[in-house]
């Protein structure tokens, strides 16, 4: 994904104006470690999401979706690690409602502009008797310095936390775009185990900002794949509270396309984290599908062969089985011509006309025993093409699942 070389991407998680943000321990894990967190707009901020396609939704999920639709507008989001609160009923939805309910108490705002993530285990019932106490301290240690803290309150089986922030101009005004998100494991479109909050002090019209985060997020957590599992939890929310007191943003705007560029590059950076950080993972691998005879081929050939566990076994060692490829490629609901087929590790041939090519088994291996390498997969069938980013699966992601 290529981002405007005016724009400086920073991993840090610096919040934009009128944003206050706190991560605490509530005891929701017996790690110890920081299991919720909490985001605030001082002001009203226009509200975008996507959600899970799965159709087991967890109960924030539903309460997100239908104020994200309803309103368009919310000033905090609370969040809990450690429970999924999905498949837990209409207690759930109580419990997920009264989460929203005691945050906008406590900042005196009404319910309704409260939004609420859970991430963890399913099934099982919210520890209200915590989180409720938690929350309650979320709001007295909300602080503008707090993104650091809320990053890492959101995190699961996550090893580090995961934000990125920059700045850009509307009108001769500085702006500022900061993300925050977990995943590391079930990891697969649409979307993944993942949370992610987009804050911005832009002034961005809200139909304008739904588009302009559903596109963001097709060229990047939809274009992710650790384990090809999909969770019940998924969500991505962004909040612009226009503090920055600009021309609201919208397409024809003659600032919108740097906007825009913003926000893909930091939702991709964040996809990027969550893939190099996988349950287990130690390889980052570009899968590139060309030649493809329609979108929906290339789409799925590319994810056919990311998803393969026996292809991303094979890159933990550092043999190019790619008859493990060709093999993924033939199940797949993609037209595939056997005997047309190049595959191509970085730049070098392996197959040609789906039969091994010239490159020698040592320089090949050489390719696969990188930390980051892609794999080209040429159908010469049409002239569509799709990448997925996709991860090597170790014993470690065993050992983290079972």
């Amino acid at each position: 994904m290529k981002t405007s070389s005016a724009l400086r991407f920073l991993p840090q998680a610096k919040l934009p104006a009128g944003f206050r943000a706190a991560g605490i321990v509530a005891g929701l894990k017996a790690s110890g470690k920081p299991d919720m967190a909490m985001i605030f707009s001082d002001s009203a901020a226009v509200l975008a999401g996507t959600f899970t396609t799965n159709q087991v939704k967890a109960a924030a999920v539903r309460l997100d979706a239908a104020r994200v639709a309803n309103l368009g507008a919310a000033h905090g989001i609370v969040v809990n690690s450690g429970q999924a609160n999905a498949c837990t009923g209409k207690a759930g939805l109580r419990d997920a409602r009264a989460m929203a309910a005691h945050a906008a108490r406590q900042l005196g705002v009404a319910p309704e502009m409260f939004l609420v993530c859970s991430t963890g285990r399913i099934g099982v019932p919210l520890r209200m008797d915590l989180i409720l106490p938690g929350i309650e301290k979320l709001a007295a240690a909300l602080s503008p310095s707090g993104g650091e803290n809320a990053a890492r309150g959101i995190m699961t089986t996550d090893t580090v936390p995961k934000r990125h922030t920059t700045t850009f101009t509307v009108n001769g005004k500085t702006c500022r775009l900061t993300g925050i998100a977990k995943g590391s494991g079930m990891i697969q479109p649409n979307m993944a185990t993942m949370l992610a909050f987009l804050l911005t002090d832009a002034a961005v019209d809200r139909r304008a900002l739904q588009r302009a985060l559903k596109a963001a997020v097709d060229k990047s957590f939809n274009r992710i794949s650790v384990d090809a599992d999909q969770s019940t939890n998924d969500t991505a929310l962004m909040l612009a509270n226009g503090r920055a007191d600009n021309t609201p943003l919208r397409p024809g705007h003659p600032d919108w396309p740097v906007f825009a560029t913003a926000l893909e590059g930091i939702t991709f950076r964040l996809a990027m984290d969550m893939v190099r950080d996988g349950e287990g993972a130690q390889k980052l691998v570009t899968v590139h599908v060309r030649g493809a005879r329609s979108a929906a081929d290339a789409e799925a050939a590319a994810r056919s062969v990311a998803n393969s566990f026996l292809v991303k076994t094979s890159w933990v060692g550092t043999y190019p089985n790619w008859g493990r490829v060709m093999d993924a490629l033939g199940y797949s609901p993609a037209r595939i011509h056997e005997d047309r087929v190049e595959i191509f590790y970085d730049k070098l041939r392996a197959v040609q006309n789906g039969l091994k090519a010239g490159a020698s088994i040592t320089r090949l291996s050489k390719v696969v025993a990188k930390k980051q390498f892609t794999l080209t997969i040429d159908l010469h069938l049409g002239r569509h093409a799709a990448t997925v980013y996709s991860c090597d699966c170790t014993e470690e992601y065993i050992r983290i699942n079972k």
